[in-house]
């Protein structure tokens, strides 16, 4: 039940964002410092001001939409990391053992 809510919130969220399928999808293939990049630039516009609701709410969108996209890629670095950083102690633990020489 917890999945169809959370379903159901993304489908709205898709629904009522005025990003078209198109950008959801180049956002979603862009590099963490695209996305850094084009995230300063939404803010900018917004703080900039002069902007009509609408483009500052499409502005707003898009800002979201790229922190995600920047945080995810944050994400999957920091659990390679932390992978690595477990297996290096994993082989610290059995350097010279037989375990290690097998």
């Amino acid at each position: 039940m917890a999945q169809e809510t959370t379903d159901e919130q993304s489908t709205a969220q898709h629904a009522a964002s005025s990003l078209t399928q198109e950008e959801r999808e180049r956002i979603a293939s862009m590099s963490y410092e695209q996305a850094r990049d084009q995230l300063i630039q939404a803010v900018q516009a917004l703080e900039a001001g002069g902007l009509d609701l609408d483009q500052s709410m499409r502005q707003w969108e898009l800002g979201e939409a790229l922190a995600k996209r920047a945080q995810s890629l944050l994400d999957q670095v920091r659990a390679k990391l932390d992978a690595a950083q477990a297996q290096q102690a994993q082989t610290a633990q059995t350097a010279g053992t037989q375990s290690n020489l097998e």
